[in-house]
């Protein structure tokens, strides 16, 4: 019998976990080694950390470090994610953001170089595909990232866009507070990161597939048997050049679904011709695995 923590697969804890652990670490990395020492401000509430982090000298006498500001910030957030998103993923996210703030708080600030905009490029690109690994694979690095899932499960807009919306606010407080050339720097690391992130982040990508084959029934039962996802037929479509019938068939799929439509399209039909449109909008169902 397969082995599972409390109704999980252990694989499943597994993965997860490691996952957890690599972001983590990323995320220490770019705050520690590329974001504090440059005064560069994060994406998200790790952002909003570090300017309460710097104004907790002022407001209190004392500096209140970023691991523990990141780590209250994002308590609320988790009943959001446990009502709206799912239990699993919620706990998972927990654990998440506990190691990010753990990792933090031990891996010591180390500056590298003092040039802003070396800090702003490597730090968001650290950050950016750490955030763009764990949402790929099932997690999320709690924060905004939460709100972002939920917003896009309602309006279809990818992750990184709607960050991008959401960090504005950061590099305006940025700016105010401590001068308008870390607005700027931030900025770019911001766009950096979200650029990563949509990059890693295939699933919210979704292509439009034309297929014309002679062998409609075996392409469909390929398709539904290892997809989840809905196919338009049109019947005796006719070629231009030996005027003999044929089927073209329509479906939607993300990019994250892409190699293994290629699999099965080698399988059923190697010779039909397929034709993908990248990056379409969807208006209307379009099934979604549960983050759960």
């Amino acid at each position: 019998m397969k082995k599972k923590i409390e109704g999980w697969p252990y694989h499943d804890f597994a993965t997860r976990l490691s996952v957890a652990v690599v972001y983590a670490f990323l995320a220490s990395i770019a705050v520690n080694f590329f974001y504090q020492p440059g005064n560069i401000y994060s994406s998200g509430l790790t952002g909003f950390a570090q300017i309460l982090t710097t104004l907790s000298h002022q407001l209190i006498g004392r500096t209140v470090p970023v691991s523990i500001t990141l780590f209250v910030l994002n308590m609320p957030l988790f009943v959001l994610a446990w009502f709206k998103i799912g239990h699993k993923f919620t706990i998972f996210t927990f654990v998440t953001v506990f190691l990010t703030s753990f990792f933090m708080h031990i891996i010591p600030e180390t500056q590298l170089t003092d040039d802003p905009i070396i800090c702003a490029i490597f730090g968001g690109a650290i950050m950016g595909v750490g955030i763009g690994f764990a949402l790929k694979n099932g997690l999320s690095s709690g924060g905004l990232d939460i709100l972002s899932i939920t917003i896009r499960k309602k309006t279809g807009r990818s992750v990184g866009s709607i960050s991008i919306i959401f960090n504005v606010v950061i590099m305006l407080v940025a700016g105010i507070l401590f001068g308008w050339q870390y607005m700027f720097y931030s900025a770019l690391s911001i766009f950096m990161s979200g650029k990563l992130t949509d990059a890693l982040y295939t699933k919210q990508r979704k292509m439009q597939v034309m297929i014309v084959t002679k062998c409609p029934d075996k392409v469909i039962n390929g398709i539904q048997d290892s997809m989840r996802r809905g196919i338009t037929i049109i019947n005796e479509a006719e070629g231009a050049y030996k005027h003999d019938k044929q089927t073209v068939l329509f479906t939607v799929v993300t990019r994250f679904e892409l190699p293994q439509l290629e699999t099965i399209m080698k399988e059923t039909d190697p010779g039909a011709f397929v034709s993908i449109s990248e990056n379409v909008r969807i208006m209307g169902r379009f099934y979604e695995e549960s983050l759960d």
